[in-house]
């Protein structure tokens, strides 16, 4: 199936690694070209270059949080690539713990980057995009469920998720999409040093699974397809749904 991506060109943030560059992987198999997005410079310099570097990829540093961020990340796509077709716009977690145990400033930190970040990112690629522009969201299955011990991400990820639906409505008539992709338990460093938290992460590992109804957990390749289709022309009916990518963990419909 010809996902209709060729040349087309998307900004991924927080794509050094995990489901972020499986995405970009994705996307540059499908003929089209992404700005990868991290917070240091070599880890960014890395991923481009597994991509394939120019003009498949360019790499630019760059933290979310940062309130010029996005005009950078805009301004260097449309200056290399002379266009911008879309946006994934992925974040680090915040740090694990109970609401109970997580302090004033754990939370700001996490609502500058997680939230604020992330709405700042989308409303300045809205400003950027044209008809059939696309802007995607990496959540959580949080957003329907919350996680155990994850007390700040079960904070902010459904008001992420809400804000992202109201997006959709008022980008709409614009012929502009909005989607959001909830990834469940994927084999990424993120969700391995969550198991870690155990002290026995094969256990835990195994009783994750186990939960699971495909009884496994999730490749980053498996979210990459499945982000690649929803930012793509093939996918110009879906916009303002949250898509889980979970193997079926989220029990709700």
């Amino acid at each position: 199936m010809d996902l209709g991506l060729r040349d087309r060109v998307f900004i991924v943030t927080g794509s050094t690694r995990g489901l972020g560059l499986a995405t970009a992987h994705r996307l540059v198999e499908e003929g089209a070209r992404v700005v990868v997005t991290g917070r240091e410079q070599e880890p960014v310099d890395k991923a481009v270059a597994e991509l394939g570097g120019l003009p498949r990829a360019l790499g630019v540093a760059a933290d979310n949080a940062d309130s010029s961020t996005p005009e950078r990340l805009i301004a260097a796509a449309q200056a290399r690539f002379g266009r911008l077709d879309g946006v994934l716009i992925s974040v680090g977690g915040p740090p694990a713990g109970a609401v109970t145990a997580m302090e004033d400033d754990h939370w700001r930190d996490a609502f500058e980057s997680v939230f604020l970040g992330a709405v700042r990112l989308a409303r300045a690629a809205a400003a950027a995009l044209g008809e059939g522009g696309v802007i995607g969201f990496v959540l959580s299955s949080s957003v329907r469920e919350p996680i155990g011990g994850l007390g700040i991400s079960n904070g902010l990820r459904p008001g992420l998720a809400m804000a992202a639906k109201s997006l959709a409505d008022e980008l709409g008539p614009r012929g502009i999409r909005v989607v959001g992709l909830l990834p469940g338990r994927i084999d990424t460093d993120r969700v391995r040093a969550l198991d870690a938290l155990s002290g026995d992460p094969h256990t835990t590992r195994e009783r994750a699974a186990a939960a699971i109804p495909l009884r496994r957990y999730g490749t980053p390749e498996e979210f990459g397809r499945v982000a690649a289709f929803l930012l793509s022309p093939a996918a110009s009916y879906v916009t303002g749904a949250m898509v889980p990518v979970d193997g079926g963990a989220l029990r709700g419909l």
